[in-house]
Parts: C-alpha cells; sequence; structure tokens
C-alpha cells in the first residue's frame, strides 16, 4: 500500500489542479462516510450489540469502500501522500481492532497543511471527530478543502502578524458533520489516544464565515433601516471581499489569544471560570483585529477598513442573537459591544432606525478595546476572584446583570470559603438577559440565522442573485 501511494504521488500524468469532488471515488467516499456515522457510538466506536447496528462484515466493507476511494484520490494530492498513507493504516487498524474508540494518532501527526499554505491547494481529510458547533460526537467526516494564502496575506504574517499555524481554508465539499454550523477543523476535534505535545495547525473557514456574514448582515440592514455607507454596502454583496476581511479578522484573532498582558491562560483549556471571563477574550481578541485593521487602513491595506466593518456587523448583528442563552460567552461579547457603543453615542435607535456615526465608530471601538487590555494588564497583579469580579463590574457597567443574580449583589452574597471554581455554580445561565431592543431583534433574525446552518459561498451567492 505505501507503494502504490508513494508512487501514485510522484507519476507526472497526474495533475495537482484536478479537483477531488469531480472524481467519480469522491461521491463514493462520501457515501461510505455516511454510511459508518449512524452507526458510531458517541466516542466514536461502533456497538454490534445496540439495536440497529450493522453487521462486523458490513462495518468492514464500509471501511474498506473508503479506504479504496482514498488510495484514487490520493494522486490529485501529492502533498498529502504521507498523511493519506497513514490514515488508510488507521482505518485498518481500528477495523482490525474490533472498531473500539477510534485513534487516528498516527495520521494526525502526518497531516500538515500549514507546512505548505499555498494559496488553492486542496486537501482530502477524514477523521473520527466532533465539529464544533456543529455535530458533538466524534463520527467519521470527509471534507475537500483549499487553503486560502493570497500573496498579500503571507506577507502580513511574514512581516506583522506571525502566525505558522494559522491556515485559512474554504470548503469543496463534506459530510454530514459539517451540514452544520461549524466553521473551524481544530485538530483538537479528532480522536486520538492521547493528545500530541503540540498542535501545529488549525483551519478555519472563512467562505462559511462570510457567507453567513453576508446574509445576516443584510436581513439586519433591511430590518433595522441602517443606510450604509457605498463601500461598505458594495461590501456587504461581495462574497471575495468578504473573505478577504474574515482570513485576515482570523489570522490576527488567532494569535491575539497568545499575546498581550495576560494574567491566565488565554485558551483557558483546562480551567473553569465564569461565562464573561470568556466572553472578554474573544471579545478582546476580536477589537484587536478591529485596531489593527484601523492601523492597516492607514497604511494603505485594501482589506483592513472590510474587517472593521466585519467585526462591527457580526458582532452586533449575529452575535447575540445566535445560540441559546445558557453561557453564551459569544453573544455577550455581542452585547457588549453594541451597549458600549450605544452609551457613548456612536450607534442610536431612534425612530425605529438604526444609526452609525461611521466618523467616530473606530475610536470608540478601540476606547472599548483598551478597557478590556486594563483589566488584564492589572489583572496579573490581582488574585483570581478579584480579577473575575473586575471582569464582571467591567460588563455590569454596560449590562444589566439579571435581578436574580448572586454575583450581582458582590462578593458578600457568595461563600468565599469556597474555592473560585466552585463559585461558578452561582453564576446564572444568562446572567445578562438580551435587550429589549436584542429581544425584538431576535424574533425578526431567528429563521434568517437558522438559513445559514451549512452555507458556503455558493449558497450565500445564489441568495445575492
Amino acid at each position: 500500500m505505501t507503494e502504490i501511494l508513494v508512487q501514485a504521488a510522484t507519476e507526472e500524468q497526474v495533475s495537482p489542479a484536478g479537483r477531488v469532488v469531480e472524481h467519480p471515488a469522491w461521491p463514493r467516499l462520501k457515501d461510505a462516510v455516511e454510511q459508518i456515522r449512524p452507526w458510531q457510538s458517541e466516542d466514536g466506536s461502533i456497538d454490534f450489540d445496540a439495536e440497529g447496528a450493522p453487521g462486523r462484515a458490513d462495518a468492514e466493507a464500509a471501511v474498506r469502500r473508503v479506504t479504496e476511494a482514498v488510495r484514487e484520490l490520493s494522486p490529485l494530492l501529492p502533498h498529502d501522500a504521507a498523511y493519506h498513507q497513514a490514515l488508510v493504516e488507521d482505518l485498518h487498524a481500528w477495523a482490525d481492532g474490533g472498531f473500539a474508540v477510534p485513534d487516528f494518532l498516527d495520521s494526525l501527526l502526518a497531516f500538515q497543511p500549514a507546512a505548505d499554505r499555498r494559496d488553492g491547494l486542496q486537501h482530502l481529510v477524514v477523521f473520527p471527530m466532533y465539529t464544533q458547533n456543529g455535530n458533538p460526537d466524534r463520527n467519521l467526516e470527509a471534507v475537500v478543502l483549499r487553503m486560502v494564502w493570497p500573496d498579500w496575506l503571507a506577507e502580513l504574517e511574514r512581516t506583522r502578524y506571525d502566525n505558522p499555524l494559522f491556515c485559512g481554508i474554504t470548503f469543496e465539499d463534506f459530510t454530514a458533520g459539517y451540514d452544520t454550523n461549524s466553521a473551524v477543523l481544530f485538530p483538537e476535534t479528532i480522536a486520538v489516544r492521547q493528545a500530541p505535545e503540540r498542535f501545529t495547525w488549525g483551519g478555519i473557514f472563512c467562505d462559511r464565515e462570510a457567507a453567513r456574514f453576508r446574509r445576516v448582515t443584510a436581513a439586519a440592514v433591511d430590518i433595522l433601516g441602517l443606510d450604509l455607507p457605498e463601500d461598505i454596502a458594495a461590501m456587504v454583496h461581495d462574497q471575495k471581499r468578504c473573505q478577504d476581511a474574515f482570513v485576515l479578522w482570523d489570522m490576527v484573532h488567532d494569535r491575539t489569544h497568545s499575546h498581550g498582558d495576560l494574567p491566565f491562560d488565554p485558551f483557558m483549556i483546562k480551567q473553569r471560570q465564569p461565562f464573561w471571563m470568556y466572553g472578554l477574550e474573544e471579545l478582546r481578541c476580536d477589537l484587536t483585529a478591529f485596531k489593527e485593521a484601523v492601523k492597516l487602513e492607514a497604511d494603505g491595506v485594501p482589506q483592513a477598513r472590510d474587517v472593521q466593518y466585519a467585526v462591527l456587523f457580526d458582532r452586533m448583528f449575529r452575535f447575540p442573537v445566535t445560540g441559546e442563552r445558557v453561557r453564551n460567552y459569544d453573544g455577550l461579547g455581542g452585547q457588549l459591544l453594541f451597549a458600549y457603543l450605544h452609551k457613548h453615542d456612536v450607534v442610536r435607535w431612534t425612530d425605529n432606525k438604526l444609526h452609525i456615526d461611521w466618523q467616530r465608530a473606530p475610536q470608540v471601538t478601540n476606547e472599548l478595546c483598551a478597557e478590556i487590555e486594563k483589566l488584564y494588564r492589572d489583572g496579573i497583579d490581582r488574585p483570581k476572584l478579584v480579577h473575575w469580579f473586575a471582569g464582571y463590574e467591567l460588563v455590569a457597567t454596560y449590562l444589566a446583570p439579571h435581578p436574580g443574580s448572586t454575583w450581582a449583589k458582590g462578593p458578600d452574597a457568595l461563600d468565599l470559603t469556597q474555592p473560585p471554581r466552585k463559585l461558578v455554580d452561582d453564576v446564572l445561565p444568562d446572567e445578562f438577559p438580551l435587550s429589549m431592543f436584542y429581544e425584538a431583534l431576535s424574533k425578526k433574525l431567528k429563521n434568517v440565522i437558522a438559513s445559514t446552518k451549512g452555507i458556503t459561498a455558493d449558497g450565500a451567492e445564489r441568495v445575492a442573485a
């Protein structure tokens, strides 16, 4: 098998430019994966004693169809030959092991997309994984994607925003786990026997982000009667411009998690903290991207102005009214940005129309970023619980807490003999409820937001047409 893949990858007649999704092996691979997915348990294993479970021979035959399709498609992608070789071996090992909890560590380590970020480069990816904001179970998924790495972005990464692990990507096609709201491909979602010492890449689908942004923003602008300047209106109707804005936004956001005055692990992977602290961290990263975009606009980078309005509109229109109200930290960040701009008279809701002071918006948005940065800088000298209260105070300055909140009553209302992580239990699921403005907007936007499930650039263009 190794010899077959290596030989295929070096044959001169194979064109790496051929589209994987147009090859007859791709629909066969998709069908086989979709057959396997319903058989799998939450952890990715197959319980052959469960009701409706397949026979062992049926599962082995389906995996065989996947490996055969990977072998056929691999010659189109010589840069992924080592990964596809390891993938086939991991699939065989899963089958030979009786379809227990899958372990695809070897193929994960062989997949290194950040090592070659050529613009337009295709990848065929197959892993047992959950899809963030999509399917929580570790099902087998297959996705064909392309790298987004234009020269202007590569130059900014090289000279100003070093982020060697970041991969901007777009969809070509995918299985059911990505027919969801998921817009990321992260290695930590993949089923492995042990986490690698470090992750070496992370991918964000800028085409889905842009398409979702365009549909929701266009609807919100119409609902709110917002008059857009001509260049901003043109950007909202241009998928390519929006993709460029999101890939730059994502690259700066991603690196910000490990840059700046950080009083705690910015990723908070193993920490239990109140959800407003997660909300402030995500908002800090977005507002840092906004701040850098203001600088880049002054330096003549054409994508920079689009980044600013992508951040403002996505944060103010989509984030607050997307998802459940249970510990919705991204929603909280969007509410905070709108309230801050409203209280500083940058946005006005008058005569049932939204008005934005386009001249003052960059300055005041950067002022909110500065407040969060000061919170972080001061937090380095604070105990954890004091820092949490400082974060709460910042949010509560602009957003009204739930009237039944224990945290809103201050430290005297909490049992401070408990460790900080236990006090998180006293946080309400919706500590900062939606304002009346957002309650009304949510009712009018909910169907639009629901319609963006599984959206791609093609879907956005069909709606625009």
